[in-house]
């Protein structure tokens, strides 16, 4: 198949040279990505030239003719390494082997794992950077910042001086192939919850290196290039690394064996929505997709959680999404519980215990309790939980 390559000048001297992945139907073996994914590298013309990141395997021979076309002519002279995932870092012997006298660029801990992934860290055609650090291009200046663990711990950001350009690696990053037009945010959304939650510190730590930047342009190795209304972008960042909600409203995540717990999860929505509570949303767990569920989870301020018990616990699925959102430093959100049992119900013990050692939850008064199927009493336990949460 022809392969079409869109010219894209970032800036005068700035080339894009990533791909678009439409093979792609899971990233990272877990995240639904029905737009494909993008893995973006740039190259930099100036009297010296350097090529920022490479791209997934799958994509080596496209990704190095991007990069041929973007040199027109001249050799690189730097390689840099931002981040050593595979899906930014895979092509980087094919490329040191066909550009032998080019020097490539990187942390100590990068080299490391450069050495684990292909046997050899380039020992002698390396240069070893750290925060604060520098490599002038020409009117270039590469300024380079450390963000370990945003979201690998050998992980540097890189500030070009000159056309005032923050390559931020996985940061600012997001699902989907750059020839689709989608939302931004919910996408980046779910890409940050899944991929970069647990690390909400470090991102803020990041955050605050990059406000003291003047800052005009984001290149990301996902997602597309960001150039305007910057503020936007820096913002959400800022609210989902401090785990605060981004928006007012009640996610419902429940499971349902017969049919008798849905019956109940409906009934409270109807009434949440009747009392005017914003944004209602309902994720049958055993169908729905996961990383929605989660995001879901996050960009709201209240969690509902109803589950049968099941095996004397909670059911699975349940199980699957409470660790999912412990796993990602779930806080600052009021949580609360239906249960559902024909017998000592225990659902509501056990996901509050899931949840104890998590920051910051508010835990509802108000408890439901179904034995088996609806009734005057669970009827009224709805009640006053949806006067609780509106």
């Amino acid at each position: 198949m022809e392969r079409i390559w869109i010219f894209m000048k970032i800036t005068e001297d700035i080339i894009y040279a990533g791909v678009n992945d439409h093979q792609v139907d899971l990233f990272e073996g877990q995240y639904k990505v029905p737009n494909g994914m993008a893995y973006n590298s740039y190259v930099i013309l100036d009297e010296k030239t350097a090529v920022m990141d490479t791209v997934d395997a799958n994509f080596a021979d496209e990704w190095l003719e991007n990069v041929a076309k973007a040199l027109d002519g001249r050799k690189p002279d730097y390689l840099i390494v931002q981040h050593m995932e595979p899906d930014h870092s895979a092509n980087i012997a094919k490329f040191m082997e066909l550009y032998q006298d080019t020097t490539v660029v990187s942390s100590a801990k990068a080299f490391s794992m450069m050495k684990q992934f292909f046997g050899t860290d380039y020992a002698d055609r390396q240069v070893v950077i750290k925060e604060g650090d520098t490599l002038c291009l020409g009117k270039h200046t590469l300024a380079f910042v450390a963000a370990p663990m945003v979201h690998w711990p050998e992980v540097m950001v890189t500030y070009d001086t000159c056309d005032k350009v923050l390559f931020s690696a996985d940061g600012f990053g997001k699902f989907g192939a750059l020839d689709v037009d989608e939302d931004w945010a919910y996408e980046a959304r779910r890409y940050y919850i899944g991929i970069v939650g647990k690390f909400g510190v470090q991102v803020q730590n990041l955050l605050k290196k990059a406000a003291t930047l003047d800052i005009q342009t984001i290149c990301p190795l996902h997602g597309p290039v960001l150039t305007e209304n910057l503020g936007y972008y820096l913002n959400l960042y800022n609210t989902w690394s401090s785990y605060q909600p981004e928006e007012d409203g009640v996610v419902i995540a429940y499971t349902s064996v017969y049919g008798h717990t849905k019956e109940a999860v409906d009934l409270l929505a109807d009434k949440l929505r009747a009392k005017g509570c914003p944004n209602v949303i309902l994720h049958d767990l055993a169908r729905a997709d996961m990383a929605e569920a989660v995001e879901d989870a996050f960009r709201y301020s209240k969690l509902i959680l109803a589950t049968i018990t099941y095996n004397g616990g909670i059911f699975p699925f349940m199980r699957d999404f409470i660790e999912h959102l412990t796993d990602r430093n779930y806080q600052n959100r009021t949580v609360a519980f239906m249960e559902n049992g024909s017998w000592a119900p225990t659902a509501a013990k056990g996901m509050k215990a899931l949840l104890e050692n998590s920051k910051k939850l508010t835990f509802a008064e108000n408890t439901v309790r179904i034995l088996s199927a609806l009734s005057e009493d669970s009827r009224a336990q709805i009640e006053a939980l949806a006067d609780e949460f509106c």
